[in-house]
């Protein structure tokens, strides 16, 4: 699964990745915790040359509240839940992230959590859906991320991992049908992503700051030490 990420890349090094333009209100803040309820910065299909804000949690049509939002979707059984009908047939996004989080439980229940990211890109795209809520007048757009089965290197951490897209998949993601973007949803290719251990400062969503990302100082760091 996936319920907390990051993005700190350099405002115009993203620009320029993806070539689109933030356009997000209040501009561009780095962000290395980003939990569920924060804005995520995402392109949508309705402009893939734009950089905007949307709310992590997608609010169910029917909810009266927007207290709980659907942070992620199964993408194996996201075209048979009625809630994301709209989002999986026209509303797809790329959620784009320096890295993502996840815990590993131990035998004696400890858990720790690692970083996890791209070999050599400083930033990518995960596959997402958006949708607008609203009720009594308010309004609020929203994005759930897709997951998908663990693949090798990440199934010592957990069952799921997001739907992390090849940069040559991610415009295709945006402007293809449904059943074009089911195929996409695949587990990424183990050998291009890295993980390594980090403080339980990133427990607290409060804490959010570079130190976040700084690597566990002791002899075994890396996910391959565990595996």
């Amino acid at each position: 699964m996936c319920g907390r990420t990051s993005l700190f890349i350099d405002q115009n090094e993203l620009e320029d990745r993806f070539d689109a333009t933030i356009v997000a209100d209040g501009g561009y803040i780095p962000r290395y915790n980003i939990a569920p309820g924060d804005d995520l910065y995402v392109i949508t299909n309705e402009s893939s040359d734009e950089i905007v804000q949307r709310r992590w949690g997608l609010i169910p049509f029917w909810a009266n509240g927007p207290d709980n939002g659907i942070i992620n979707a199964r993408s194996e059984t996201v075209h048979k839940k009625s809630v994301f009908d709209q989002a999986w047939e026209s509303n797809p996004c790329l959620v784009l992230s320096s890295g993502f989080y996840e815990w590993k439980t131990f035998d004696n229940g400890q858990k720790q959590p690692y970083r996890v990211y791209r070999s050599g890109e400083s930033a990518f795209a995960m596959a997402g859906l958006w949708d607008v809520w609203e009720n009594d007048g308010r309004s609020i757009r929203t994005v759930t991320i897709l997951t998908t089965e663990a693949n090798s290197f990440m199934s010592s951490l957990h069952d799921r991992m997001p739907v992390i897209l090849p940069r040559e998949a991610e415009s295709t993601w945006l402007s293809s049908n449904p059943d074009v973007r089911q195929e996409l949803c695949q587990p990424y290719p183990a050998n291009d992503l890295d993980a390594y251990e980090i403080s339980t400062q990133v427990n607290n969503p409060s804490n959010d700051h570079e130190q976040i990302i700084e690597p566990l100082s002791h002899e075994q760091s890396g996910l391959s030490d565990f595996q």
